[in-house]
């Protein structure tokens, strides 16, 4: 029976891999200017040119949906889909996720990173290291057969036990040529649900992990989406393959030592 999820050939998962080296670099690259007093419109600057000019690609956030910028940074209590800004200008002890999609050959590469800026505090370190530590949970049980609820689940219950929620309002989710494919691959869940992982699938995982409730709330631009209750949020991603016996980390970066393949 044929898959009901695009399964990519070796040609297409090859043209991925690009696109997903294209955007870690872009997080590899911004790192050394994410420090205090520099604005985010600042930041959402030099990725562009990055992406644009040395990598001679597309920024895929810019001019979708009507999204104004060519990646997203949430700061603090933002969950996801800040809109970069020339009034916000980091501080010591924020923490902030940048979010690059990169379009090469038509061909989508998604993935995020916290950064800290200056002195954080140790509940905010804290949070930033086991959101990164649940996204690499779900990521090592990634193979043929397993049910995307088994993983959901497994984050779900790795933020509980850690004292942080897990918001439910936004998700991972299918890539390939188009930004946004089947299947939503939600952080929580129930064991034995959700779809069955098949080689040649290619998805996002990207916990948000929350201090306080998992409940969000929508700003009026449309786009920026914050905690509730204004505690901090965290998130990590990657885009993934899925291999014969595995998976392939299609957005690692220069500074994680977790294993590419399996």
């Amino acid at each position: 029976m044929a898959s009901q999820y695009h399964i990519k050939s070796a040609e297409e998962l090859e043209l991925m891999r690009i696109a997903g080296k294209m955007a870690s670099d872009c997080l590899d690259m911004i790192g050394e200017h994410v420090v205090a007093g520099v604005s985010t419109e600042h930041l959402d600057n030099l990725c562009h040119k990055f992406i644009t000019e040395d990598c001679q690609a597309i920024p895929a956030c810019l001019g979708y949906r009507g999204f104004p910028k060519s990646v997203c940074t949430s700061v603090n209590h933002v969950i996801c889909h800040g809109i970069p800004n020339p009034k916000q200008k980091l501080k010591n002890g924020d923490i902030i996720n940048i979010d690059v999609t990169v379009i090469h050959k038509e061909f989508h590469g998604d993935t995020s990173k916290m950064y800290i800026v200056g002195q954080p505090k140790p509940s905010a370190l804290r949070l930033v290291e086991l959101t990164q530590e649940c996204l690499y949970l779900g990521i090592n049980m990634i193979k043929p057969g397993v049910h995307l609820g088994d993983i959901g689940h497994a984050m779900q219950e790795f933020a509980h036990n850690h004292h942080y929620s897990v918001v439910r309002d936004y998700c991972g989710h299918g890539i390939g040529k188009n930004f946004h494919e089947l299947p939503q691959v939600n952080h929580f869940g129930s064991p034995g649900t959700g779809a069955i992982i098949e080689e040649g699938m290619t998805f996002t995982i990207e916990p948000m992990l929350n201090m306080g409730t998992h409940v969000t709330k929508l700003l009026p631009d449309d786009w920026t989406v914050i905690t509730k209750d204004r505690k901090l949020s965290a998130q990590w991603e990657h885009t993934m393959a899925v291999t014969k016996t595995g998976r392939e980390i299609m957005t690692l970066r220069s500074d994680e030592t977790i294993q590419r393949i399996t």
